[in-house]
């Protein structure tokens, strides 16, 4: 009989931080089609009378996603924003390097504004700081911000946008690291003009945020000399660092693939002491925080898009990045928000990447509907549920080896508490491959709190997908659970996502009268 067995503390005491609503973000790139047949398909039967899919914003607005960063991604290095403005009968069609395809500029800034709003999103602006620079950027906020009497503020009221689109949070460029960069820099080059740029955006507009590009990924052989050497050249301009990182299981070793979030802590814990190690050489008072602003699972089609790229390059919106999920792939996307939530205080913007066809939630069909994918389920519950303050997790759990990590806990898990709704949300995964788990949660000072739902994923098939056709992988409402006093207690199945959300009893009376 297995010995397997994992306990959790759950107590207000032990707050982390506030949860910025931020780290629910997703990105829209110019990159197959995510715009073209993803968000935007004029003639489609969906279409509303801008031509957005109305299925897909349906899907969105589900979703709650705050901020969606916007162009790119490696488009956005040889992006001319100005040619995504204006009458569309005007606008020019250009080539984009970064993915070898048509780019007709039908759909550009001023639609994804209007398109974000209906999607009740903010936007999340990246600059072009590889084949353009800090002219172009300037000139760019005053498009967006600026209600002044100036050629770029007066341009886009002449396109019919009087008020300013007042954007907020600044990528300065994208992946600049990148040898496959368009305007590939060193670090210092790099750290040079992103502090020239914000510092000079921030003379037009101070209440703008940056984030400075971090590594690409953690592979890459100049991490983290990068951060250490661009920081300590634009650490007094900007607001956060970029952190983006991919994770696939190519060898099939599910239980290694629910590992990585060993990796992904790793990842973090070096990225922020970089920072504290920039600010301390400064002498600096301000503590720089981090923007994961890239992040999902991407390997499966990664062949496919490479033999595309290379022997059918210029077409409009092909079939890139159009990876199919499964069941294990919504289990480590749910393992890698409980870490986000983990470091929640240093850890303020995170952006799914991406949200319509690309490596994405959604996905659609040129022809008829859209369906929520795998790892739809786990963003939703985190997005939905995972608001208020990010609870330490003081858990003890017995352990597995994998073939590449040791020590794995079989069940990693986080608390949230909104005191406003007078809920607790427990997101737990258990990654054990074979065994189920029991699972047993203390409230200590949460007195009178009772479970108001039980939401579970569970699935023997681990490449269990999602299709147009029906959901093979989707929530249910568990009961087989007991709450006696103030103890939570249940049996986790192995390989499982677990949302328990936990409520004050006479609040709970109140939102279900509410509800009726």
């Amino acid at each position: 009989m297995s010995n397997r067995k994992a306990s959790m503390i759950i107590d207000k005491g032990f707050a982390i931080a506030e949860i910025d609503k931020r780290i629910y973000g997703s990105f829209i790139e110019h990159l197959g089609r995510a715009v073209y047949n993803g968000i935007y398909q004029p003639g489609h039967p969906s279409a509303d009378e801008e031509g957005f899919r109305k299925d897909v914003l349906s899907l969105v607005r589900e979703l709650k996603v705050p901020i969606i960063r916007y162009p790119g991604g490696n488009f956005v290095s040889n992006f001319f924003w100005e040619d995504s403005v204006g009458p569309k009968s005007q606008r020019k069609k250009r080539l984009d390097l970064a993915w070898r395809t048509l780019e007709t500029n039908e759909f550009g800034l001023g639609e994804f504004a209007n398109w974000s709003q209906k999607a009740g999103s903010e936007i999340m602006l990246a600059v072009n700081l590889g084949t353009r620079g800090m002219a172009d950027a300037l000139n760019l906020l005053e498009y967006c911000n600026m209600d002044t009497d100036s050629y770029y503020a007066d341009l886009r009221r002449s396109h019919g946008v009087q008020k300013p689109y007042g954007i907020k949070t600044w990528c300065l460029g994208n992946e600049m690291d990148g040898s496959w960069q368009a305007g590939h820099k060193t670090a210092y080059e790099y750290g040079r003009l992103a502090a020239e740029t914000a510092k000079a955006m921030k003379m037009m507009d101070n209440s703008l945020e940056f984030v400075s590009c971090g590594s690409s990924n953690v592979d890459m052989a100049t991490f983290p000399e990068w951060e250490a050497v661009s920081l300590n050249e634009d650490y007094d301009y900007v607001d956060y660092v970029s952190l983006h990182q991919y994770y696939g299981n190519p060898e099939g070793d599910t239980a290694d693939f629910l590992a990585k979030t060993q990796d992904l802590e790793r990842f973090i814990h070096t990225v922020t002491a970089t920072c504290d190690y920039i600010k301390a050489k400064k002498r600096s008072r301000k503590t720089l925080n981090l923007s994961f602003d890239e992040w999902n699972v991407w390997f499966h089609s990664k062949a496919s898009d490479d033999k595309e790229m290379a022997d059918r390059p210029w077409q409009r919106a092909p079939h890139l990045l159009e990876d199919i999920y499964t069941f294990e792939d919504a289990l480590l996307v749910g393992l890698i928000l409980i870490t986000f939530l983990k470091h929640a205080d240093r850890l303020k913007i995170a952006c799914l990447a991406q949200l319509v066809n690309v490596i994405a939630p959604i996905m659609t069909d040129d022809e008829g509907g859209a369906f929520r994918q795998s790892i739809y389920y786990p963003f939703l519950h985190a997005s939905r549920y995972g608001r208020g303050i990010a609870l330490q997790p003081v858990i003890s759990s017995t352990s597995h080896d994998t073939s590449g990590h040791s020590h794995v806990s079989d069940i990693d898990a986080v608390a949230v508490y909104n005191e406003e709704k007078e809920e607790v949300t427990v997101f737990a995964v258990n990654r054990h491959p074979e065994e189920d788990i029991p699972f047993e949660a203390s409230l200590g000072n949460f007195e009178g709190y009772r479970v108001q739902e039980y939401l579970a994923m569970e699935s023997r098939d681990m490449k269990a997908v999602n299709s147009l056709s029906g959901e093979q992988v989707a929530p249910y409402r568990k009961t087989d659970y007991r709450m006696e006093g103030n103890v939570f207690s249940t049996v986790m199945r192995s390989c499982s996502w677990n949302v328990i959300r936990l409520g004050k009893e006479n609040h709970m009376g109140k939102e279900n009268n509410a509800n009726h």
